[in-house]
């Protein structure tokens, strides 16, 4: 029984720790950030952080996978298909715009993990190929409900707007006042499908 009770609180620390750093990592930057002040605001000793990640790099890979989870699920794209799951994508992007420090700290490793010893660069590797996945599908689907604009390729456009929205993230950390980067992304999104259909 205490097993089970010590597995319960040993996840329920884990997202708490989770939490505290998507925070954190927005807030200051996931270079500005260490592990003992990310400690104390859990109510951790910086030992009893390194229980449940043993390094920083392993907590900026559960961090990076948790955004994930937690903005598609908050959303609505889990399940969503087709044209649906496209609208999602914008519900996403307009819910970032008041994160910027996590907008910048997804841009930046973003770019920083492209060198292949970094610590995000698996994940990022898998990232971009799931999301290109998950847009090529939803253009598929979004072409057999006839919403696909004439000529569009399904494969294409998921690179495309994959392109476009982490072009537009870095063009509004740059220019928070010219930029909008879900109106952008709309844009983008209406030259290939029926967004109203």
């Amino acid at each position: 029984m205490e097993r089970n009770g010590g597995y319960a609180r040993g996840r329920a620390t884990r997202q708490v720790v989770l939490a505290e750093a998507l925070r954190l990592f927005g807030e200051v930057g996931y270079r500005s950030a260490t592990l003992r002040e990310l400690a104390a605001r859990c109510g951790l000793s910086h030992p009893g952080l390194l229980h449940h990640f043993p390094s920083k790099a392993a907590l900026l890979q559960a961090v990076l996978e948790e955004r994930d989870v937690v903005e598609g699920a908050r959303a609505g794209a889990v399940g969503a298909t087709g044209v649906a799951h496209l609208r999602a994508l914008l519900r996403i992007a307009r819910a970032s715009a008041a994160a910027p420090g996590l907008v910048e700290l997804f841009a930046v490793l973003s770019a920083e993990a492209g060198a292949p010893d970094h610590p995000a660069h698996d994940f990022f590797v898998r990232r971009y190929a799931r999301l290109r996945a998950e847009l090529t599908t939803a253009f598929r689907e979004a072409a057999e409900d006839g919403l696909l604009r004439p000529g569009v390729d399904p494969v294409s456009a998921a690179v495309l707007l994959t392109a476009c929205w982490d072009g537009l993230q870095v063009q509004w950390l740059h220019d928070r006042d010219s930029v909008d980067v879900a109106a952008g992304l709309e844009a983008a999104l209406r030259l290939l499908v029926d967004l109203d259909g």
